[in-house]
């Protein structure tokens, strides 16, 4: 494992973003938690991966930001410590000012430490394939050239793949990278209600399959 970069909030958690890869690697897959702060859930799911990842043999680069947004876990918000939704600050065609406090993407887009962490990452690395991982809804949601992706982690995951979330998300991140950067960007949206053993069970083969199959 390398620690490619790393930054620190306002709060003064540190955001790292580790590499897993072999000397010769095909595909670099980029895997992002908790753009959320109260939705610990993939950060929870991509730590019990790293716990045997160094073992593994893989055939594909591996960008891993465990947990994105530390701020807003720490307070257990959706938003950071600015109180701004992160998913809607990303310098997207479609960005607009909104007053949704829920959803709301900042004054300007990319304001953020998190979201320029991101976007350095995207704009500095050959990403093939990209995993966030959200809740609660329990869909594979995909943006850009992504539906065989989108497929295969249904198959894995028993979870229906979904192209619209059913609402406007100007500025989200799947519309920068999917959309307009034509990345293929899976949104994997997990139950919140689901104990860990089980949710690992369901979702661990994804890792395996981006890491070593994909």
């Amino acid at each position: 494992m390398k620690i490619l970069k790393t930054t620190k909030t306002l709060h003064n958690n540190v955001i790292s973003l580790l590499e897993f890869a072999p000397e010769k690697y095909e595909k670099t897959v980029l895997i992002l938690g908790v753009f959320h702060g109260d939705e610990p859930e993939g950060e929870l799911l991509i730590n019990e991966y790293l716990k045997n990842i160094e073992g593994k043999e893989l055939k594909n680069r591996l960008l891993i930001i465990p947990c994105l947004n530390p701020d807003g876990k720490a307070l257990n918000t959706r938003q950071n410590s600015n109180k701004i939704d992160l998913n809607r600050n990303f310098p997207t065609k479609n960005w607009a000012r909104t007053e949704d406090a829920q959803y709301f993407g900042g004054e300007k887009a990319n304001s953020e430490i998190e979201t320029q962490f991101v976007v350095d990452v995207i704009e500095n690395c050959r990403i093939d394939a990209i995993l966030t991982l959200h809740t609660p809804y329990k869909i594979v949601n995909y943006d850009g050239p992504a539906k065989d992706l989108a497929e295969k982690i249904s198959e894995i995951t028993g979870y229906a793949v979904e192209e619209d979330i059913g609402y406007s998300t100007p500025g989200s991140f799947g519309t920068y990278a999917g959309k307009e950067r034509k990345i293929p960007t899976i949104t994997l949206e997990l139950p919140d209600n689901e104990d860990f053993p089980n949710l690992w069970k369901k979702n661990k083969e994804i890792f395996h399959f981006l890491a070593q199959i994909y």
